[in-house]
């Protein structure tokens, strides 16, 4: 006992300088941040972006370069993008209030600068994986507003046939949407094991939500693609509520990009989808080079339930909602730079704006006009594999169920 005693008198000061705060800058969801000069007149000259000091935080790696090379093209149609995503989420949130939509519908309004800015930092021949709040993802690899919201709506001409919802959307090189949380994790760093034994050079995205951080499997898939240096970006779009419970009282550390132990970290502002895709890029460029995984945080906000089912207002103010929407908008950060930077005049950022719900609106009509579903039980049968490759016959429940191609 007495040893005990003498051990933890001397133990004390080491252990609270340890754990003593560190002095540094954090994070900030500020999506009007950055700075440019020199604009060009021509849209498809690079010129160079300072981002905020406040973009990055990092763990045992070099944070990524504050200067990201851009054109006025790409600004517009990343501001394009954004305008988009948010005009077919609001849609599918008619759809579903009118009750045409049925079932688990999970939005990502507010959360449009990190599937934006992922996307271009990539190439199509990477790879991403998402979880259930996919419908901005199957969008940006190439899905269209028609076959999105058609799926939502159960119908033939959606992106899978009807039969995946709002959960299950799949594209080229886009593996879903997948509704059992967390379970995408190890799938991703299957992806990326591919990549690696094919010695392709492009990378998998692996996105999870603060909610799964806890997950064993998302530890299990940290320590495969660590042992093997994967070509894997995992990132958790941390909205700061794992459904309705904030993330400091589900997660003794919430610093998610900490969380791979024995893989480095990225902090990344994910309400600024230039920030984002600096951060990607440069993920990308260490993960390729054989560097193996690295370990994102998206900092970002949903403005909306976790679900359709979810008002989102019983465990967080309406004030808190409000302050982060009309302070700290992706699409209002982006919009406010492009006017300082001189990339578009205010009235023809409106005109941009108003193609892009235009598009929205025609493509949401598409969608609603698409017939239903035949009422047969062949359809049951449809789709299990690949068209054209169907096997002889397909057994079901009994002999009498067997159905034959």
């Amino acid at each position: 006992m007495l040893f005990r005693t003498a051990w933890a008198r001397q133990a004390a000061p080491l252990r609270r300088q340890a754990f003593a705060p560190l002095a540094r800058r954090s994070v900030t969801t500020d999506a009007a941040s950055s700075h440019a000069e020199n604009i060009p007149e021509d849209e498809n000259k690079p010129f160079t972006v300072r981002l905020s000091d406040e973009s990055f935080e990092t763990y045992e790696i070099d944070p990524p370069p504050y200067t990201l090379e851009v054109t006025k093209k790409e600004l517009k149609q990343m501001y394009y993008d954004m305008v988009a995503m948010r005009r077919m989420e609001m849609a599918a949130d008619r759809l579903y209030k009118e009750k045409k939509i049925r079932g688990f519908c999970h939005l990502s309004t507010g959360q449009e600068a990190v599937a934006v800015g992922i996307e271009h930092a990539l190439t199509r021949e990477d790879k991403i994986i998402t979880a259930y709040r996919c419908h901005g993802y199957a969008m940006m690899r190439g899905g269209t507003i028609r076959s999105i919201i058609g799926e939502l709506l159960g119908r033939r001409e959606g992106i899978a046939y009807g039969k995946g919802g709002s959960m299950h959307m799949f594209a080229p090189n886009f593996y879903g949407g997948n509704g059992i949380v967390g379970a995408q994790v190890p799938v991703g760093a299957g992806l990326a094991f591919a990549q690696q034994y094919n010695e392709e050079k492009s990378t998998s995205v692996v996105l999870y939500g603060d909610g799964a951080s806890n997950q064993g499997q998302v530890f299990e898939a940290f320590n495969m693609a660590k042992l093997w240096n994967l070509p894997v970006l995992f990132g958790c779009e941390n909205n700061k509520y794992g459904m309705g419970t904030s993330a400091a009282r589900s997660s003794a550390l919430t610093d998610y990009y900490k969380r791979g132990q024995y893989i480095p970290g990225i902090k990344v502002n994910g309400m600024d989808v230039l920030a984002t895709k600096a951060a990607v890029k440069y993920g990308k460029d260490y993960a390729i080079s054989g560097n193996g995984p690295l370990v994102y945080e998206y900092v970002t906000y949903r403005y909306g339930g976790h679900s359709m089912s979810d008002p989102g207002t019983t465990y967080r103010s309406r004030e808190e909602i409000q302050r982060m929407r009309s302070t700290q908008d992706p699409i209002q950060g982006l919009k406010q730079k492009i006017l300082d930077w001189g990339v578009m005049s205010e009235e023809d950022l409106k005109g941009l704006d108003k193609s892009a719900r235009a598009h929205v609106d025609e493509e949401v009509a598409i969608a609603e006009k698409m017939p239903l579903p035949e009422n047969n039980s062949r359809i049951l049968f449809e789709d299990i594999y690949v068209r054209g490759s169907e096997p002889r016959w397909m057994r079901g429940r009994t002999v009498d169920e067997t159905f034959y191609y």
